[in-house]
């Protein structure tokens, strides 16, 4: 429950401090990893849940959740990036973009750690995925420090296609983390959990 409790507190701060810069930039960009984060935020409270419950069987329910969120994450980033590939805008305040993806990747492994720690302690698959997806999403976080870079360098196009960029890569770690929480035993005949 603490590593939960605490993955939860660092991802929802991450998200509201990239929140704030969304709101004065309108990085699509940072809009992706922030709709990322703040999901990966939500998924502690299934999880919670099933820690409670004491339940491999809510554990696993609870790695589909974990899916789910991912997998909605990726479809808002898509249609977001192509909204912004075919209706583009100028983008303002690339400096704090930048640190916005810096925090996101801070943000990130710091979630990453708790969580694999834990799930390597507990032996729990779920919080195990959780943990290496909390990682691959601190590199995605920084796509878009690298997003800010190129806009400054006068590419525009840049920050959408970084948005569609990041989407892969959501996919990508939707389908190992589905993989992940598929490879957990199925209940025990006797009913047992």
């Amino acid at each position: 429950m603490r590593a939960v409790a605490w993955s939860l507190a660092i991802l929802g701060v991450t998200a509201t401090l990239q929140a704030i810069v969304f709101v004065l930039s309108g990085s699509v960009a940072l809009f992706a990893d922030l709709i990322h984060n703040g999901g990966d935020a939500l998924t502690a409270i299934p999880l919670a849940i099933a820690f409670l419950a004491r339940s491999e069987r809510a554990e696993r329910w609870a790695g589909y959740a974990v899916v789910f969120t991912i997998l909605a994450s990726a479809a808002v980033a898509a249609v977001e990036s192509i909204d912004r590939l075919m209706n583009p805008r100028h983008l303002e305040y690339l400096l704090p973009v930048a640190v916005a993806g810096l925090i996101g990747f801070v943000g990130n492994e710091l979630a990453a750690r708790v969580r694999l720690r834990a799930g390597a302690r507990l032996a729990s698959p779920a919080l195990v995925a959780d943990g290496h997806h909390a990682r691959v999403d601190g590199f995605v976080s920084l796509g878009v420090v690298a997003s800010a870079a190129v806009v400054w360098a006068g590419v525009s196009v840049a920050d959408p296609l970084v948005g569609l960029a990041i989407t892969v890569l959501i996919l990508r770690i939707t389908a190992e983390a589905w993989r992940t929480i598929r490879g957990v035993a199925e209940p025990r005949s006797d009913g047992v959990d």
